[in-house]
């Protein structure tokens, strides 16, 4: 039945649209109106029990603030605020990309341009220490093949610009690792024995390690571990704050193992362990040789976190395989090259 309700002088009445009829009667005080949840209708409960309702919400909630001051239920606010509330929240997750996508790399190179030089050395120290109580233990390879790798890896770092003491050979047992190594910013390189295990010559394990040399020489590591340690440590590092911000960097320190490089900085260590190893006159294409082992025995399985972090793509074999090629033949052709 179509009804109105009039609220007047204290008193609550409602007639019917047909005739005019009485239909229901009370105290404004003693009314009981319903919250207000989208478009449904409300209720407008009498003492008596009677019951109006209307659909008209706005007039209701106008009622309300007159009368009582009285707001609109939050319920309702936040299905007014509905648009609104998608455009901000999407908004936010536009900016966070932003921030990730470009934001953050930009300060990723301004810290590593205002890196003190003992920085890399102590996060260096940290990491190691964090991984050697949580991942890693003791090598159980034979001290004479730890020696006689530690000698040509010193002879291949000779060759670079930090020079052999630039770099340091740690021996470790992975464990769940399995066949992996990986560089710290300050030119600490680990290599397990699953992986000197996998490499059938000492060539291979020199062709990795000179891989993770390139990557200490590109600055790679350090890059990783900023851009793992988010935007407050690096506007920490930035701003000057280095003992918070490096506090910071630590606490990420243990997933260095877990990062990703990304595919250019990959090709960047692939090639410099090419250019490096031929440089010493071993085999520049060691490397390529190893993912490929690497590829055929492991490819297929979670056993290697050196191939989530260093994917050994056939792609990326069979262009190491090229570049390693061109520098073979650019050396056999120029007698300078080969005197040095």
């Amino acid at each position: 039945m179509a009804a109105a309700l009039v609220a007047e002088h204290g008193q609550a009445v409602v007639t019917s649209d047909a005739d005019g009829a009485l239909l229901a009667s009370g105290s404004l005080d003693r009314l009981v109106i319903s919250s207000r949840v989208g478009s449904i209708p409300r209720r407008i409960t009498f003492a008596d029990g009677s019951l109006f309702e209307t659909a008209d919400n706005d007039a209701v909630d106008r009622w309300l603030e007159v009368r009582h001051g009285r707001r609109v239920s939050f319920i309702h606010k936040l299905e007014r605020l509905h648009p609104r509330l998608v455009l901000f929240v999407g908004l936010a997750i536009l900016l966070a990309a932003g921030i990730y996508r470009y934001a953050l790399p930009a300060l990723v190179e301004v810290a590593v341009a205002v890196t003190p030089p003992i920085a890399p050395e102590v996060m260096s120290r940290g990491v190691l220490a964090s991984l050697d109580q949580t991942v890693l233990a003791p090598s159980r390879i034979e001290e004479e093949l730890q020696q006689r790798i530690t000698e040509q890896f010193r002879s291949l770092a000779a060759l670079t610009q930090r020079g052999a003491d630039g770099y340091s050979l740690h021996f470790r047992e992975g464990g769940v690792m399995g066949p992996n190594a990986f560089a710290l910013p300050d030119g600490t390189i680990i290599v397990t024995d699953a992986l000197t295990d996998l490499a059938p010559g000492d060539d291979m394990v020199l062709g990795v390690l000179a891989h993770e040399i390139g990557h200490v020489v590109h600055e790679h590591t350090l890059r990783r571990l900023y851009r793992a340690a988010g935007v407050s440590a690096l506007i920490m590092l930035i701003g000057g704050d280095i003992g918070s911000g490096l506090e910071d960097v630590l606490t990420h320190g243990s997933a260095l193992i877990t990062l990703s490089y990304s595919r250019e900085q990959e090709r960047e260590a692939d090639r410099y362990s090419i250019e490096l190893m031929a440089r010493a006159g071993r085999d520049p294409a060691a490397i390529a040789d190893f993912f490929e082992i690497l590829h055929d025995k492991l490819g297929d399985t979670d056993n290697s976190d050196f191939l989530s972090t260093h994917p050994a793509t056939p792609e990326r074999i069979e262009e190491a395989r090229r570049y390693a090629a061109e520098i073979a033949a650019k050396r056999a052709a120029s007698p300078e090259v080969n005197a040095h």
